[in-house]
């Protein structure tokens, strides 16, 4: 029971480690690599907590034996044996638990060497998708430039028109308004003569 936890973390490293490579883009690695990763990941685990448990277990046993010895005759000889059992116990313990260690940094080597291929691998294929991107990124710029360009000059046409046909009416205003100014006049000195004509014949 207490391997279940440690376990189910390495579980986790292994899932992760997957997980990362399949963001990344590319395929992940093998059921049959996962499993053997997860397998020695579990037995690292188990190994790690075995050790530990040792060293734990050899430090109650000399305090126990040390203890003892403070009421043995040759108190200085009963130390030192069980000094001597302990540090060869608590060996064993650190020597399991440092194998435990050996065997998950090489796994976690193995996941981070395999990711690291299969980016390179997928490096070619991601360089020519991000091409493909900025080109249609720049065509797309290109045509609502084009679409602008294209807006802006209908509109300066429209305006042009307007201002000529304002122009043409004020021109034919323009003119109107001067043939009317040139009958008035013509009409005024039409007047003005017969006027004059009346005034010379009834002096």
């Amino acid at each position: 029971m207490e391997n279940r936890p440690l376990s189910v973390a390495a579980c986790l490293i292994a899932l992760a480690a997957w997980c990362g490579a399949a963001t990344a883009g590319e395929d992940g690695p093998s059921a049959e690599q996962q499993a053997d990763w997860a397998a020695r990941l579990d037995k690292a685990a188990a190994l790690q907590a075995d050790g530990k448990a040792r060293q734990a277990e050899a430090e109650r046993v000399f305090a126990a034996k040390d203890a003892e010895c403070q009421h043995s005759f040759l108190v200085n000889a009963c130390h030192s044996a069980a000094n001597k059992e302990y540090i060869g116990a608590s060996r064993i313990g650190k020597n399991l638990e440092n194998e435990g260690k050996a065997i998950e940094r090489q796994v976690k080597k193995e996941q981070l060497s395999d990711r690291d291929a299969r980016r390179a691998a997928a490096a070619p294929q991601r360089l020519e998708e991000l091409r493909q991107r900025e080109a249609e990124t720049s065509a797309e710029r290109d045509e609502k430039a084009a679409r602008a360009a294209a807006t802006l000059a209908d509109k300066e046409r429209k305006a042009a028109e307007g201002a000529k046909r304002k122009a043409a009416d004020a021109e034919r205003l323009r003119k109107k308004q001067e043939e009317h100014d040139a009958k008035v006049a013509a009409k005024k000195a039409q007047a003005e003569r017969r006027a004059a004509q009346a005034a010379e014949r009834h002096p």
